[in-house]
């Protein structure tokens, strides 16, 4: 069984982009971050945005391929017989064939996701936030993105098969 679902992986990582579309948005979080993170429309319009986005993909990449790590149980099987299945023993097979599909559902994957945003991205946005001096509406919005993204992410990752 190959875990390595990269139709999956891409499609969670633009995820994150359509996410960030909606909750940035200025009917959504976008007037309330902007004011929290202290910067301008005048600021934000001077970003390259071709790089932003290109990079914003990129990093959204790499965390897809994290959330398949932390949402498919089955990696860990797998990481146990070396990573190479088909040098691992028959009760590998075995142990598959009865277990391969345990827990591979969108829900289980989301509920991975949902406990990273709380439990990585908070900590990590809410240290930086505190030693920047942003507010905790700020670290709330952030937060709050991540969750929500780490959630689908997750729910991609671990329930597309």
């Amino acid at each position: 069984m190959d875990f390595l679902n990269f139709p999956a992986i891409l499609v969670a990582a633009v995820s994150a982009l359509v996410v960030g579309f909606i909750w940035y948005n200025p009917k959504v979080f976008g007037n309330a971050w902007m004011e929290a993170a202290g910067l301008t429309e005048a600021q934000l319009k001077a970003g390259n945005m071709v790089k932003i986005f290109i990079l914003s993909f990129v990093f959204a990449f790499f965390l897809a391929m994290t959330m398949m790590q932390m949402s498919i149980h089955q990696t860990g099987v797998l990481g146990l017989v070396g990573g190479d299945a088909s040098a691992a023993l028959p009760s590998y097979a075995a142990f598959m064939a009865d277990y391969g599909d345990a827990f591979r559902t969108y829900k289980h994957g989301a509920l991975h996701g949902v406990l990273a945003g709380f439990f990585v991205a908070l900590p990590i946005i809410g240290t930086n936030a505190l030693f920047e001096r942003k507010s905790g509406k700020y670290i709330m919005i952030n937060a709050g993105y991540w969750i929500v993204t780490l959630g689908i992410m997750g729910a991609i990752v671990c329930g597309w098969q």
